[in-house]
């Protein structure tokens, strides 16, 4: 299923939104529309927060279904405020990086986990304990932004174009998916910002394409006995 949303007129969706298959982070914004939305629609904690008093949280914070990952320039108070709004189950940990906008360094499903080679040695070791998947240094053809030039979820993963039929195959056996690359907003390759997937819906900026949408569904492989699960109502949000 796929759906188009701005925020606030920024087809960067992606970068004010983290969405998993357990929940769903959203920047704090000046009118409740993009609340509203994921409230609506999705039958999982919504949580509207933001992070170093920063709207963007979609590219401060990593997560999967286990855990999620904040930078240490988020406050007590959000951190507070996100975890009493998440189930008991899902970890939230906060940690020291130098690079803290870790939705762009980071690019994480539920089984393994790719990082930006310039990421501090100490927390590879907290992202496989607390994520629980392995961790790899990679970059998404000549992007050291894994984040920002991909998105994956659990049957399939999208990069960025400038990406060679052998890196392709090299990081479809890193994260044992399909891996095909494509573009988002018209154009734009930093699929990461202008999009967000889980496993059973995929959301993009309202510039996409027709095209954009098929290449995303075609490797995001969402089944359909599973979207009736998760989703409440269908429609699309511009």
């Amino acid at each position: 299923m796929h759906f188009t949303l701005d925020f606030e007129g920024n087809a960067e969706i992606g970068a004010y939104v983290r969405m998993t298959n357990k929940y769903i982070i959203v920047g704090r914004s000046r009118t409740q529309n993009v609340l509203n939305f994921f409230l609506e629609n999705f039958d999982c904690p919504v949580v509207e927060t933001t992070i170093n008093t920063i709207r963007t949280v979609g590219s401060q914070c990593v997560g999967n279904s286990r855990a999620l990952i904040l930078p240490d320039t988020c406050t007590d108070q959000e951190l507070q405020h996100i975890r009493n709004s998440l189930p008991p189950g899902i970890k939230v940990v906060r940690i020291q990086e130098r690079l803290n906008c870790l939705g762009n360094i980071i690019l994480c499903n539920d089984h393994a986990c790719l990082v930006t080679s310039e990421i501090e040695e100490e927390n590879i070791k907290v992202l496989e304990d607390v994520l629980e998947v392995p961790v790899y240094r990679h970059t998404i053809g000549p992007e050291s932004l894994v984040g920002t030039y991909a998105v994956v979820n659990n049957q399939g993963m999208l990069t960025g174009p400038n990406v060679s039929e052998e890196q392709l195959r090299e990081l479809s056996q890193i994260m044992s998916l399909r891996v095909i690359a494509g573009t988002v907003n018209a154009g734009n390759p930093a699929v990461g910002a202008g999009m967000l997937v889980n496993d059973w819906v995929h959301i993009t900026g309202s510039r996409s394409t027709n095209v954009e949408v098929k290449v995303a569904e075609s490797v995001f492989n969402f089944p359909e006995n599973r979207i009736a699960d998760h989703i409440i109502v269908e429609e699309i949000v511009k």
